[in-house]
């Protein structure tokens, strides 16, 4: 496996990271638009931070279906944010998650270190702002739908080798349009383009992504997939079942960890690292 390097920061194997999610949207499908204000989203951030996190993954756009947001409000809502926590936290990866490439410009130049593009590569140009500005790209699986739309019955012969090819083959892209290879992370995208079914068969697999030697990012927390496997839970009783999930995907070897909660998601990696070394946790 390769080592991830993001803002002059290096992850080994083995090694996990933490990316605490902050969205900046009145309607997300967690917080409920608790973070939307700007000065609670700057706290939020200053939560992660203290909760451990390594990274914050900034949003301007609620991933499922809702009001439409162009790419003028997207801005609006995260470039003075990232250049807030950019001066806030000097040493903090600042991500932001956005499909845009005009998007993309303009929060690298307010200081982001990482594009997350959660829908797998809708605008090719997005690796070229990541190449352009040498920062990190999170190359994802969606199923190949547009952006917050939720398919209906969508099926593959196998989701693993589907996952892995066209994350894969994003990843290489990627290399070509000129982003550095160890700062590329490849995303299963658990429940984007997928059912539970899809997504429990990525979460049993994961090793095999993790096999192709990128580091691999997963995004669980608090996710339907989450929730319809534990018999129907609503979002705000999914907590265990996310620490659960994460724990078996650091097992297996994912990287990178995207999370509502900081500091569980530190406590719960800490007890697999530990479980892995044979000591006790620090």
């Amino acid at each position: 496996m390769t080592i991830l390097r993001l803002r002059g920061r290096e992850f080994r194997p083995g090694e996990f990271a933490i990316m605490a999610v902050v969205n900046r949207t009145p309607d997300s499908f967690f917080d409920k638009g608790r973070t939307y204000g700007f000065d609670a989203a700057l706290e939020a951030v200053d939560r992660a931070v203290a909760g451990g996190a390594d990274i914050v993954d900034i949003g301007g756009v609620k991933a499922g279906p809702g009001d439409e947001v162009d790419p003028a409000e997207e801005i609006r809502r995260v470039a003075d944010l990232v250049a807030a926590v950019r001066g806030r936290h000097p040493d903090l990866i600042v991500s932001v998650d956005t499909w845009r490439a005009e998007v993309g410009e303009v929060v690298a130049q307010a200081g982001a270190d990482l594009l997350n593009d959660t829908w797998g590569g809708v605008d090719p140009a997005l690796a070229e702002v990541a190449a352009a500005h040498g920062i990190g790209l999170v190359c994802a699986h969606a199923g190949r739908v547009a952006p917050r739309t939720r398919p209906h019955r969508i099926a593959y012969a196998d989701v693993v080798a589907d996952v892995i090819g066209y994350t894969v083959d994003l990843a290489e892209r990627a290399v070509a349009a000129g982003v550095a290879r160890e700062s590329i992370l490849i995303d299963p995208a658990h429940d984007f383009g997928k059912n539970t079914y899809h997504s429990l068969e990525v979460g049993r697999r994961l090793d095999e992504m993790v096999a192709t030697g990128w580091p691999v990012l997963v995004a669980v927390s608090n996710k339907d997939f989450v929730g319809e496997t534990l018999g129907g839970l609503p979002v705000d009783e999914r907590h265990a079942g996310t620490m659960a999930t994460l724990a078996v995907s650091a097992w297996q070897g994912a990287r990178v960890f995207r999370v509502h909660d900081a500091a569980s998601a530190r406590a719960a990696l800490a007890a697999v690292t530990a479980l892995r070394q044979g000591s006790r946790p620090a």
